[in-house]
């Protein structure tokens, strides 16, 4: 399944190359974590502050909630995490205590004639 999410960065061009050059290799630990979860595949793009990210799950193996959970019972997901709250900033849409907020899809060219 593909999952499309939206988060800002704080509107920084310091703080936006160092959360770039983090991204330029994850920590493995990071990946690992990803991978176990169902995660087969994420991009993430960015236009200014804005960025999207785009995940490819095996739907098998993939559920928020437990990942979610597991990232808060794994000491260096949660180092992780807060490292990147440095740079991050929820979008003005996004519920308080949340980061990276489902985007609705409100178009798709496979259903058009």
């Amino acid at each position: 399944m593909r999952h499309l999410l939206a988060l800002d960065l704080k509107d920084d061009a310091a703080l936006i190359a160092q959360y770039e050059a983090h991204h330029r290799r994850i920590w493995p630990e990071i990946a690992q974590h990803l991978r176990h979860h169902g995660v087969t595949g994420m991009e993430i793009y960015r236009l200014g502050t804005r960025m999207a990210m785009v995940m490819e799950t095996d739907d098998a193996l993939y559920d928020a909630a437990a990942m979610a959970t597991a990232m808060e019972n794994d000491p260096k997901v949660r180092e992780w995490e807060e490292l990147m709250w440095r740079f991050q900033a929820p979008t003005p849409w996004t519920p308080a205590g949340q980061k990276w907020i489902a985007m609705e899809k409100i178009f798709d060219l496979s259903t058009q004639d």
